[in-house]
């Protein structure tokens, strides 16, 4: 139990940081804001796809570390 809650805690800092990285990425790439395109990026990345990311990466992992039935 406690490893699999390692697990999924683990795999959601990770979702939410890679998140995180790819949607500043993709704002500051593909928005035509001039007047605060960093603005726009850190909170997209931030209550955007950060978010989005960790709950699906804890989603997999969650059903990746389930217990096999027998």
């Amino acid at each position: 139990m406690p490893r699999r809650v390692f697990a999924i805690l683990a795999a959601i800092l990770a979702g939410y940081a890679l998140g995180g990285l790819l949607g500043y990425a993709l704002v500051t790439s593909a928005s035509p804001n001039t007047h605060d395109k960093t603005v726009e990026a850190a909170m997209t990345a931030a209550f955007v796809t950060g978010p989005v990311f960790a709950i699906l990466a804890g989603s997999i992992a969650a059903l990746r570390s389930r217990r096999k039935s027998r």
